[in-house]
């Protein structure tokens, strides 16, 4: 089963652009991403759509950042992204017919949907601030013992 970066990928980046002065163009944030430009276009582009990042035409341009990193959280990414599933895990068959089918969907999806719920919940809590703080943290560490 094939998991879903995109959250993880829009949160790199939008990092990266937090910590730029300048414009950066979807060819870098490729390569900081190990993707096609193509990828990092089409992420950016919900992204954009939703306020947290603008885009210059031109020589020179590129992506910034358009959010407040205090007030913006993790869950505010996850709705720009498109509010994918959180949780891999699935029901096998929706509308069965079978009985024991459906016992065992209502269990699972109770669980399911207060799991999401919990980690939605968290989502609410993690500003890009605290990221950010989390990474510039990490790099002050990394730059002192060199």
């Amino acid at each position: 089963m094939k998991k879903d970066s995109r959250l993880s990928r829009a949160l790199h980046v939008i990092l990266h652009l937090a910590e730029s002065e300048v414009p950066a163009t979807s060819e870098r944030l490729a390569k900081i991403l190990q993707t096609n430009p193509v990828v990092v276009r089409r992420l950016l582009a919900g992204l954009r759509d939703q306020g947290i990042v603008y885009s210059h035409k031109g020589h020179g341009g590129g992506w910034q950042l358009a959010c407040d990193l205090q007030t913006t959280s993790l869950r505010d990414i996850y709705r720009a992204i498109g509010s994918p599933g959180c949780i891999a895990l699935d029901h096998q068959e929706e509308n069965s017919t079978c009985l024991v089918e459906q016992a065992v969907n209502v269990a699972l999806g109770d669980a399911f949907d207060a799991a999401e719920q919990l980690l939605l919940d968290r989502f609410e809590q993690v500003t890009l601030a605290t990221l950010s703080a989390d990474f510039n943290a990490r790099y002050a560490l990394i730059a002192s013992k060199e």
